[in-house]
């Protein structure tokens, strides 16, 4: 089942869209305002990822020196 933006659809309906339109329409900018934020999503993770690299990094050499 498709989501739609129920704002969107109202006022395109009450601008004179056709519901069928108005509701394709709606569907659309859903399915692109889904798109637009996994790419933000993807772009938290890979900064949680390089901070956990770089943590990871100075335990070792924590490591390291305590050996020595």
């Amino acid at each position: 089942m498709a989501v739609i933006l129920s704002k969107t659809y109202n006022a395109l309906v009450l601008a004179g869209v056709p519901n069928k339109e108005a509701e394709e329409a709606s569907e659309e900018i859903a399915g692109m305002d889904r798109r637009l934020i996994r790419p933000e999503t993807m772009v938290g993770i890979a900064i949680a990822g390089i901070g956990l690299l770089i943590g990871g990094m100075g335990y070792i050499i924590t490591l390291i020196h305590s050996v020595q």
